[in-house]
């Protein structure tokens, strides 16, 4: 089996308004509603409604043999429905198709999963019931976002049951290997990993209508051509890309749609290969080794790292700050509070503040709407900073709420308590007062006694005269010497 995987992001932020010193705790709303609608109508004009009506048509057109898939962001579920129903539409009627497979994600398209478990599958889990309520599928494959990835991530992945993960096939993790097979998560084998091929698909994403791109023009002829010198024994080519390609970053004039009119039909026609979603890929191919990611990577930028969001000391700043705000937020029980942490987790606010002024600096500033990144610091630190007074009054507030409850409460049982005592007083009266009639016939007891004392203290009196001159008789009597013997003779020789 020799097959394509297309794959696609679509996500569109929550894009903040001017949010200036003096409004800090006088005005709590951050977003620019103007822009915002502005911008997702002319994406949706230029790239979301043609891209989706040709990828149905060369659906029907292929008779399911051509597949796709997306992961669209929550945050871009969001603003479909509140200013672009008809794309949120188009894309059911691509789901109904059963070739396209939706893919799991951060609900906010965030960096949760650098940060803390809990608040990453908090997203996920959110996300996945929205992908299930307008499409009618239960997530199996994840897609982090911008393809961030480690082998922690991966394993965490696998905990929450996903049996694959999409990242980035870079050089540096590779080495001599090719992202054409499928690999596994080098801490649970059991999650697999479909590595993007960058150099296929940034050739359609980037260098497509580069006039000084050695291989312009790209045709579709061109392409198979490409996928027909890949070695025999590599079974798989992932082409992951922003869907924006087709419309915004490539436009229409440059012939991007034609091509991707074309591509399936060459594909079909002059080579082996064929179309599968992520799923089948996974389930089909063997796993040929892990893959060892220690330190996180992505699919921005040169470097394929973080630096693209968290390479500077403001974007760190940032970073942290929020973060620290998690777990006051989730105590607020405040559900615009929870809203507002969720859109302040988008990963472009910290995109936007990006120092890097190599060509990779041209990407930067076509995305930023900023003058400066340190324009995109001031105004989100200064949204920060209020979001932060709401989140600690909001939970003074509740602290207040408890002790106001706990003292009521204490209150209650006071007066139970004090009910009972009185009750129990109540039961002890009649013990008491039987006690008292016992005290009272003992105590005239004690006074009869008392009468007859003196009668037996005149007879011991009485008693103690008899005996008395008995007792001084009888002493006298014993007092009196004998007359020894020798007394007596000298009496009887003075009468001789």
């Amino acid at each position: 089996m020799r097959t394509i995987c297309f794959y696609f992001q679509v996500h569109q932020p929550f894009r903040f308004r001017r949010y200036r010193f003096f409004d800090i705790g006088n005005d709590h709303y951050y977003y620019d509603d103007y822009s915002n609608e502005s911008i997702l109508h002319k994406v949706a004009q230029k790239s979301y409604l043609p891209a989706n009506a040709l990828m149905l048509d060369l659906i029907q057109k292929h008779k399911g043999r051509f597949k796709i898939a997306y992961s669209i962001s929550g945050i871009a579920m969001e603003q479909f429905r509140l200013y672009a129903p008809e794309v949120l539409e188009s894309f059911k009627k691509l789901a109904d198709t059963g070739q396209v497979e939706f893919l799991s994600e951060t609900y906010a398209h965030s960096l949760s999963s650098l940060k803390g478990r809990e608040e990453f599958e908090r997203q996920v889990k959110a996300h996945d019931q929205l992908i299930k309520e307008h499409f009618g599928q239960e997530p199996k494959v994840f897609r982090n976002t911008e393809l961030i990835y480690s082998d922690e991530i991966g394993a965490m992945v696998a905990d929450m049951g996903f049996k694959a993960m999409l990242t980035e096939g870079a050089k540096h993790v590779l080495g001599w290997k090719s992202p054409n097979y499928l690999y596994c998560n080098a801490i649970n084998p059991k999650l697999k990993l479909l590595l993007k091929n960058f150099k296929l698909s940034d050739d359609i994403a980037f260098r497509f209508s580069n006039k000084g791109w050695p291989e312009y023009p790209l045709t579709a002829e061109k392409f198979v051509e490409w996928l027909n010198q890949i070695p025999k024994n590599e079974e798989v080519v992932n082409l992951f890309m922003d869907y924006e390609t087709f419309g915004e970053h490539q436009w229409k004039d440059t012939g991007i749609f034609d091509f991707l009119e074309a591509l399936p039909g060459s594909v079909f026609s002059s080579s082996p290969f064929t179309f599968s979603t992520p799923s089948e890929v996974a389930r089909k191919l063997q796993v040929v080794s892990s893959v060892n990611v220690p330190h996180p990577i992505s699919w921005a930028d040169e470097e394929r790292d973080l630096t693209a969001w968290l390479g500077n000391e403001l974007q760190n700043e940032a970073f942290d700050k929020l973060y620290s705000l998690g777990e006051k937020v989730y105590e607020s029980n405040d559900d615009g509070i929870k809203l507002d942490y969720t859109y302040l987790q988008v990963s472009d606010h910290f995109y936007y503040m990006s120092t890097k002024f190599s060509s990779d600096g041209e990407v930067h500033s076509y995305f930023n709407p900023y003058d400066t990144p340190y324009d995109a610091f001031i105004n989100y630190m200064n949204v920060l900073s209020d979001f932060e007074i709401r989140v600690n009054a909001a939970v003074r507030s509740n602290m207040d709420d408890d002790v106001a409850r706990l003292s009521k409460i204490i209150k209650e049982k006071d007066e139970q308590l004090e009910k009972l005592e009185n009750r129990l007083a109540a039961t002890k009266k009649p013990a008491a007062s039987k006690q008292t009639s016992t005290t009272k016939k003992s105590t005239a007891l004690k006074q009869t006694a008392a009468t007859k004392k003196p009668a037996a203290s005149k007879q011991t009196s009485s008693t103690k005269k008899s005996t008395a001159p008995k007792k001084t008789a009888t002493t006298k009597k014993s007092a009196t010497p004998k007359k020894t013997d020798s007394a007596k003779s000298r009496s009887t020789g003075k009468k001789s």
